[in-house]
């Protein structure tokens, strides 16, 4: 009970504005009090707004003139008794609006948290300020909405109207006086039923659309999976009827090996006993030969056998017995391997070549870097809005105004820079004029962020890209990730970027009279990369810096 004695207190002596304790209470002739100071400025914001409607903020009531605002004595006791108790009218910490909350338009001092926006009102309103579109007739029809930062949208930027008629031919929202001024005899229709009815029904076709392709995708990476379980399964096999089949080789090779060991070692045994008979023939011989008595010598030897014939007829090629199939093995690999570098070269996922790449040692001189020329070419569709492109959209210019550049989710909207249509893979070499304060000469992924002005969407600002900066004043710097190496070597207005996307290879030259190797990066591309260039600005003031992306070869041989 005495909670609900303190809750109505609060709500008694509050002031519906600062929604605190009535400070110096005044009351309106409609009956409602307010702080006077809170009043007074509600009173004045309209002034300035140019309402002057001098308006009750809880039942919008106006007075033709401002109400002489007189404190009220008994309302100011009464608060003051009431701080004696120490009750307190503020809310909460967590019902004021923070950073990211939408606030209260009609709370002075320390804003509370909006609970809904009236998209008539043009105005955000905490629960208590709300209430009167709750309560009062006069606001029955208009429409709240979730609380929203974008109310000033709703707002025509020219006459400060509520936009509520849609402009077909001009495809916009304008207000009422728009219509009967500029738009004048436009087909325009309310905005806020029949565009919305057919934007609704295109909205529908667009999602139809999006829900079939994610339907066909995921069919295609079903396929994909397939795939790969179908190569795993299949080079599975093949290893296992490989190791099979040359497992049989060896187990016969070692049989072989057994049986023809076995057939040299009796021979052998034969041949160390032939060793032995002839040793004790020859000893036998050895103590004939000292015999002394010459009638007993000519009896012995008369008696001697005869020596028997060798059986030692062995003709035998050392270390050589296998090399037959040793030849043979290494023939089939040879052909096997053939086999191989065929059929990985025909592996493809859906379009995409796979191609299996050595490699290749980079080129020395400017000749042998042009052997591996890129014919370049920008895309408009990523082209920032004031960069001009021309010369077959190989020049890229910094203007004075924003090009008419049609809206495309390809474009950087908030970065100075631009991509080429075609990706690089293997190796690619081409060359970047540049003229001007500084450029940035780049290569990226396809899926660095285009929207926005986040680190994300920048040019060597993320993991994504990967730039040289050319610089009149500060020479060059090389930029990856946020990360600068700062670069020594002779300033030139023309760069040359050799790419060897399969090594991971990517190099920055200075061209003159000669190459200069500015920088090499040692890395693995794990997509395809697209070249782009970055035209720095200078401050709010135009600059007309350029960067042309040369045909290498025509430049080489004019030069």
């Amino acid at each position: 009970m005495a909670q609900l004695g303190v809750q109505l207190y609060r709500e008694t002596f509050s002031c519906s504005i600062c929604l605190d304790l009535l400070k110096d209470p005044v009351t309106v002739p409609c009956g409602h009090s307010y702080c006077k100071g809170c009043i007074k400025t509600h009173w004045d914001a309209e002034d300035r707004n140019g309402l002057s409607t001098n308006s009750c903020p809880q039942c919008r009531q106006t007075f033709d003139t401002r109400p002489v605002l007189v404190k009220n004595t008994m309302l100011a006791d009464l608060v003051e008794e009431l701080k004696k108790t120490g009750v307190q009218a503020a809310p909460a910490d967590h019902c004021y609006a923070g950073p990211g909350d939408v606030a209260c338009d009609f709370c002075t001092g320390r804003k509370l948290k909006a609970f809904k926006s009236c998209l008539v009102c043009v105005a955000s309103y905490c629960e208590k300020h709300l209430q009167p579109h709750y309560e009062l007739p006069v606001f029955k029809k208009h429409k709240l909405a979730e609380p929203s930062k974008k109310l000033q949208e709703n707002l025509c930027p020219r006459h400060n109207e509520v936009m509520k008629i849609f402009c077909r031919t001009d495809q916009q929202s304008i207000c009422y006086l728009c219509s009967m001024d500029e738009h004048k005899g436009h087909d325009t229709v309310s905005a806020a039923a029949a565009e919305r009815t057919e934007r609704q029904r295109e909205l529908e076709g667009s999602r139809l659309n999006i829900q079939q392709r994610i339907t066909d995708v995921e069919k295609d990476v079903k396929v994909l999976q397939q795939e790969v379980e179908a190569i795993n399964g299949s080079a599975d096999k093949a290893v296992e009827h490989s190791e099979k089949t040359f497992a049989e080789m060896i187990r016969q090779v070692r049989s072989k090996q057994k049986t023809e060991v076995s057939r040299v070692r009796d021979l052998q045994e034969k041949l160390e006993q032939e060793i032995t008979e002839l040793k004790r023939r020859d000893a036998e011989l050895k103590t004939l030969a000292q015999h002394e008595d010459h009638n007993q010598f000519l009896h012995d030897y008369r008696s001697l056998s005869a020596l028997s014939k060798s059986t030692s007829s062995i003709n035998i090629r050392p270390l050589r017995y296998f090399e037959d199939v040793t030849a043979a093995v290494s023939e089939a690999r040879e052909k096997l391997q053939d086999v191989l570098r065929e059929t990985w070269t025909n592996i493809s996922l859906t379009e995409t070549q796979v191609d299996v790449l050595l490699p290749q040692p980079e080129p020395k001189t400017r000749a042998d870097f042009l052997r591996y020329s890129r014919d370049i070419t920008l895309d408009p569709n990523t082209a920032y809005p004031w960069l001009l492109l021309s010369e077959g959209n190989r020049k890229a210019t910094y203007m004075r105004e924003p090009q008419s550049y049609p809206i495309h989710p390809d474009r950087f909207t908030a970065w100075s820079q631009v991509l080429s249509k075609e990706s690089l893979t293997g190796c690619c070499y081409w060359e970047v004029e540049w003229r001007g304060r500084a450029a940035s000469v780049a290569v990226a992924y396809k899926n660095i962020r285009r929207a926005g002005d986040s680190y994300d969407c920048a040019f060597a600002l993320n993991d994504k890209s990967w730039a040289l900066e050319c610089d009149t004043d500060d020479g060059y710097i090389f930029r990856h990730n946020i990360v600068d190496t700062i670069i020594s070597g002779p300033l030139s207005s023309r760069i040359g970027v050799y790419l060897d996307h399969s090594a991971g290879v990517l190099s920055f030259y200075s061209v003159s009279e000669t190459m200069t190797l500015l920088h090499r990066v040692q890395t693995t591309f794990t997509q395809p990369l697209y070249a782009g260039v970055y035209l720095w600005e200078n401050g709010d003031t135009y600059n007309g810096d350029t960067a042309d992306v040369c045909s290498a070869v025509l430049n080489y041989f004019l030069s």
